[in-house]
Formats: C-alpha cells, sequence, structure tokens
C-alpha cells in the first residue's frame, strides 16, 4: 500500500474527538510547502464537505496571529454541529464572497499552523508536509511574483518561529515530503 493510500485509510478511519461534530483534519506546513495541494487531492479522494484554508484568515500583515478567528468562526461551530460563517481575507484584493460551511462530514483545515496547539482539541487527524525552504522560497516567487520575495521572506520568519515554538512536526499523526511530489 502507498503512503497516500495509507493516509486516506488512516483519515477515513480517525474519528472526531470527544464531543466534536465534524471530523476536522489537519494539513499544516510552511508556506510553499504543498498543503493546498494535498488538501485539493485528499477532498476529492474523502469527497470531504468542505476545506478552511487559513490564508482566509491571515494576511501579509498578520501571518500567524489570526486564529482565534478562526477557533471562533470556524472551529467552534463546526464541533458544536452549527454553520461556520466568515469573511476571508482580501490579501489586499477585492473582497471574497463571505464563507459558510455546513457541519458534519470531514472538513479539511489546510494552511500554515492548521495543526497549532489551540487547533488540536477539534483535530481528528494530522499531517504535517515538510519541504526543503529554497523550493518552497521558490514556489512563493513563482505564484506571487518576484515583488513578493521580500513579503516571502519575513513570512518565513513568522513560519519559523511558529515551527521552533510548536514542533508540529512531532505532533503530526503522519509526516510527508512536500519535495516528492506524490499527490500533484
Amino acid at each position: 500500500m502507498s503512503d497516500l493510500e495509507s493516509l486516506v485509510t488512516a483519515v477515513k478511519d480517525a474519528p472526531a474527538p470527544d464531543g466534536v461534530k465534524t471530523r476536522i483534519i489537519g494539513i499544516d506546513g510552511a508556506g510553499g510547502s504543498g498543503k493546498t495541494a494535498l488538501a485539493g487531492w485528499l477532498a476529492k479522494e474523502l469527497s470531504t464537505t468542505a476545506i478552511v484554508h487559513t490564508d482566509d484568515f491571515a494576511s501579509w500583515e498578520n501571518p500567524i496571529n489570526w486564529w482565534p478567528a478562526l477557533i471562533e468562526q470556524a472551529l467552534k461551530p463546526l464541533a458544536s454541529g452549527r454553520v461556520a460563517r466568515y469573511q476571508p481575507t482580501t490579501w489586499g484584493q477585492e473582497e471574497r464572497t463571505a464563507i459558510v460551511i455546513e457541519p458534519g462530514g470531514t472538513v479539511l483545515l489546510e494552511g500554515v499552523t492548521a495543526t497549532r496547539r489551540a487547533f488540536r482539541p477539534y483535530l481528528a487527524y494530522t499531517i504535517w508536509i515538510e519541504t526543503d525552504r529554497s523550493l518552497r522560497l521558490q514556489r512563493g516567487i513563482e505564484r506571487d511574483g518576484e515583488d513578493s520575495r521580500a513579503e516571502w521572506e519575513r513570512w518565513m520568519q513568522e513560519e519559523d518561529e511558529y515551527i521552533e515554538a510548536e514542533q508540529p512536526a512531532k505532533n503530526a499523526d503522519l509526516v510527508l515530503r512536500g519535495d516528492e511530489d506524490l499527490w500533484r
């Protein structure tokens, strides 16, 4: 059985924590590691209800410390069987449509700090994606343009502090390599 087949089986078998009415799977890793691509692939494999992107709460100005809003607007409602509603960050562009997620089923929580300590009571299963820093920066610049290099470098410094403080790879149910393109 491949790593990805094992992942699908493990996620399907992972029960929601006691008292949590929606199974939430956390997919964490530093920027450019492959989290969004894995979440898209896994969503198809699992027929998930929705994907919550931490980028809908983060911004260049606030890359890490937006997490209380995600708990209040998404995790707590879904855990208690209520609809989650939130307004995604604009990232300096036009305002985006509000997001509404029905409770129940399986929801993927994808993005930088998606398995942080404060989120773990809501998570049924956690994945950390480990990817070389230079590849992550390359992917970020390819996606956001060379003009974003300074923002990416500042962002990566903030991520380093999160990783040092919380050591998400050590607490993950599974660690995958994001540079092997297994799910792309």
